[in-house]
Order: structure tokens, then sequence, then C-alpha cells
């Protein structure tokens, strides 16, 4: 029996008064017939398709119910045939254009074979596929004709990608399970990595004392990256990406030998332009201030270093798109053709969380919610393209209240869904940022020593907490929660390894 698809369509090329007219939407009925025949003939059929196939995939009405009452049937242990089914549809008016229950009978007389059900069911769903995208597409039509003021054509543009992403998801068959013994494969092939990389088994983040503690960043995590304003959380994300950007990742290949490859990163910054951002990690190269080089106050010989340092940068695969108020669907298709396009991604940075948009424009209706759909929008992204993605995020003014200003995973704004979706949660905190707010001022009636003793010891607070940062791992699901301290030099923008004390050099 002939298996294409059943197409009526008029010549013309497709636009003015006559497009579409007299066309039929793609439809094969033989090959439902086939389907059902063969499944009422072998419920085991079921097993072979039912992970994908749906009763709304048939075009059919009648073919549809039938569909559905073999699967409730099935499920509960039951046989379905044209004989268990009859009672069931002896009166099921939905089935009358067809004949009624005499229906059934018919369908175990045409010819199929249970070797060819799953290439039905491709079929079939195929078909229902370019039935929506035809719907879809006439959809998109009649919105881009349409003039609404708070939705202008980027962002129906987006609710399009948005609901061509959802069809994708709604025609893939979805994981199958994997046998135990393929995801030990995996396991021991991560631990062996772990063990060539000193404990870092996934993509380094640059800094020694947190891979040690995080092991690296993992493909398919959600990272969220958290701290108050001015704590430095866009340059450590910035300084990871960079890191990231730089050095070259062990790949193994089907014969065993392992090849360098460069590491791919993507950064959305919602916030910064990206010549802001281009900025900072020329900064951090060169070892100019950042400042003083937007206001062009540097000498020859530190111009001589930018220059060089940008010329070395040029090179690296580190890409920014400064889009404001990006919506998840847009990332996500640029995150995949930038995959695409460079054969691969090694990180994505979203700079921050908060800056995003929700589809159709709703962040006055429900922030909580919007949030909440955009940290799942994330996790999604991080699982479809296998990448860990670093989202950074705003932190509630709850800390300011506290003696202990060190943050909680209650400060993070909309903490429920943030905590909830994320893989890993890390804050960052500097005390001294704090401290140096707090200089002591002479008090009245204050004697000098007193007041001289009161500011020396602040002096030396601040000087024991300098330049020292605090990675504080709030949330790991696959790992313990603990503390690490960076140095943090702030004039070129720069996180870098703490040298342990015992490594110091001595005071002369």
């Amino acid at each position: 029996m002939a298996l294409e698809s059943v197409y009526v369509a008029t010549r013309g090329d497709g636009f003015g008064e006559d497009a579409g007219v007299g066309r039929e939407p793609p439809i094969n009925l033989e090959a439902e017939q086939a389907l059902l025949s063969v499944l009422l003939a072998n419920n085991l059929a079921l097993e072979r398709v039912g992970d994908f196939l749906r009763g709304e995939h048939f075009a059919d009405a009648a073919h549809q119910r039938i569909f559905e009452a073999c699967q409730r049937l099935i499920d509960r242990g039951q046989v379905a045939n044209a004989i268990t089914l009859k009672n069931y549809f002896e009166r099921d008016e939905g089935l009358a254009d067809v004949g009624g229950s005499a229906y059934l009978g018919r369908l175990t007389a045409v010819s199929g074979g249970i070797i060819n059900v799953v290439d039905y069911a491709r079929l079939i769903q195929d078909l229902f596929l370019r039935r929506q995208l035809i719907e879809l597409g006439e959809e998109m039509v009649n919105e881009a004709y349409s003039h609404e003021l708070d939705r202008d054509a980027q962002n129906q543009i987006e609710v399009c990608e948005k609901k061509l992403y959802d069809l994708a998801e709604t025609g893939s068959a979805g994981r199958d399970f994997t046998p135990f013994g393929d995801a030990l494969t995996l396991s021991i092939t991560m631990a062996e990595a772990a063990m060539r990389h000193k404990g870092v088994s996934g993509v380094s983040s640059g800094f020694t004392d947190l891979d040690r503690v995080l092991g690296g960043l993992h493909d398919s995590d959600l990272v969220i990256l958290a701290a108050r304003p001015s704590m430095g959380k866009t340059s450590l994300a910035t300084n990871i990406a960079s890191n990231v950007a730089t050095a070259k990742r062990e790949r193994r290949q089907s014969d065993g030998s392992t090849v360098e490859e460069c590491q791919v990163v993507a950064f959305f910054s919602l916030e910064m332009s990206s010549e802001q951002l281009a900025t900072r990690v020329v900064s951090d190269m060169a070892n100019v201030s950042s400042d003083r080089i937007r206001r062009g106050d540097i000498s020859k010989d530190e111009f001589n270093r930018v220059f060089e340092a940008a010329r070395h940068l040029g090179s690296l695969p580190l890409f920014i798109d400064d889009t404001p108020a990006i919506t998840v669907p847009a990332l996500r298709t640029r995150a995949r053709r930038l995959k695409r396009q460079q054969k691969g991604l090694s990180l994505i940075v979203v700079d921050y969380l908060q800056l995003m948009q929700g589809v159709g424009g709703r962040s006055s209706e429900n922030r909580v919610q919007e949030v909440s759909e955009i940290t799942r929008g994330l996790k999604a992204i991080a699982k479809d393209l296998s990448v860990p993605v670093i989202a950074l995020s705003q932190l509630s003014r709850a800390t300011e209240q506290r003696d202990d200003k060190r943050p909680q995973l209650s400060d993070l704004r909309e903490s429920g869904s943030i905590e909830q979706d994320a893989d890993v949660v890390f804050f960052l905190f500097r005390e001294e940022y704090y401290l140096a707010r707090k200089k002591p001022s002479k008090r009245a009636n204050e004697e000098e020593e007193t007041f001289k003793q009161r500011e020396k010891a602040h002096n030396e607070e601040v000087a024991r907490v300098q330049n020292i940062a605090e990675v504080i791992v709030g949330k790991q699901r696959h790992g313990p929660i603990d503390t690490v301290e960076l140095h943090f030099n702030g004039e070129f923008t720069r996180f870098s390894d703490l040298a342990d004390s015992g490594h110091l050099p001595k005071a002369p």
C-alpha cells in the first residue's frame, strides 16, 4: 500500500488573492487506517509508537477516538480489538459518518504489517506537524496585519519563535531509556577526566579553589551568580568567560585519542554595551585601569599594552550579544545558531537575569511568575544545548538590614523559582566594601586618644579584608557547599586565585 501523503494544490506562485485556494491540508487517511489495523490486530504495536504518537496527531476525528480508546484499554491491561471496542462505540455518534462500530471490522481488513507500524506513525506525526505549521503560519500572517500598540514586530517574532520551538518539542520523540551500563560508562569517563585535570570534570572556571569545590562548570547545569550591587559580579562573570575562551578543552575521539579544541563562549550582556564589556576584558589583560582607558588618560606605553592585549583577545572565541531585555526564546535561538556556526559551545553567560523579559511582555502582570518562566527556560537551554549557563542575579535589600551582610539563599529576588531551578548558586561578597563605608568619625566629647584607637582598629580590620572577595557556594546539587576566597583588584576589575599565606614573601 502506498504511503505517500495526499496533497491537492492549485498551480500558482502562492501569492495574491488565490494563495491557498483549492488546497487541501496534508492528510493521509490510508496511513491512519493501516496503523489502526495493525494496532487492533496486535496491541504490542503500541509499545513501539506510544511514546511519541498521540490521538491529536490523527487528521480524522474518528481515527483519533479509536486510537485513544485503544490506548485506554491497553493501559488498563485489557485487549483492544474490534470485538472489545464494539460496545464502546455502539452508540458513539462520532463514528456515525464512517459507519458506526461496523467500521472497526472494516479497519481490521486493511492490509498493514507490524514491521511498518513505526513508519506509519512517523508519517502521521509528520503530517500533523505540517498542518500545525500551516495553522501557525496563517496566525502569524494575521497578527502581522494587526497593529497593537503594546506588541511591536520584534515581540511578535519572539512569540512566533517560542511557538515554533514548542511545536518542535511536540514533534520530538523525547529521550528513550538509557541502559545502566551506558550510564556507568559516562560516569567512569567523567571520573577519568576529573583525574586527568586535577578534580575538574567540567569546564574550568580558571579559578583553582572554585574548581576544587564545583569540579568545574558542568554541561546542562544552570549556575546562578548572585550579589548586591558593586560587589563585582559582572567582573567575575567576565573573568570566567575570558578564562574559558582562552583555555582549550580536551575531547576524546572515537579511536581513543584526544584533541584540543577552542571553547566558544556566548556572553549576553543586558546591562552593559559590548564596548564596555570589551574594555573590562582588555583592562584585565593589559593591567591598565578601565576608567582611564575610557577617558583616554593613558601613556604611550600603556596604549601599546592595550593594543597588544586587544590584538590577542580579538582571536578569542568570545561572542557578546548586548540586546536589551532579551527573551528566553530569542536567547535560545541565538545560542543555538552560534553553536551551529562555531561547531560547538562551551559556556553561556547572562548578565543579568532580572533584566530579561518574559514572552509576550507580561512583566507588569506577575514578576515572580515571569522570573520563574525565565529560570525554567534557562535551565531548558542548558539541557537542550548541553552547556553550562551562568546567570547573574540581583539580591534583595534584606542583606543590608543584618549585621552579617553575607548573603543567603532567601536573599535571592523571586528566590522560590531561582533557588529551585538552579543546580548551583554561589554568592559574591566583599566585606571591604561595607567596612570602607563605616569609617569612624570623632564623637562629641570623645578624647583624641580614644578616637585614634577606634580609628586604628577600623583600619586594621579594613587591611585584614582588603582585596579579598568571598565566593559563597550556597547550593550545589551534586556537591558540598563551601566558601572560597579570591583576590580582587578593583582597578583592573580582575579576580584571581588568592595566594596561600604560607607562600607569601616574607616582609623585609
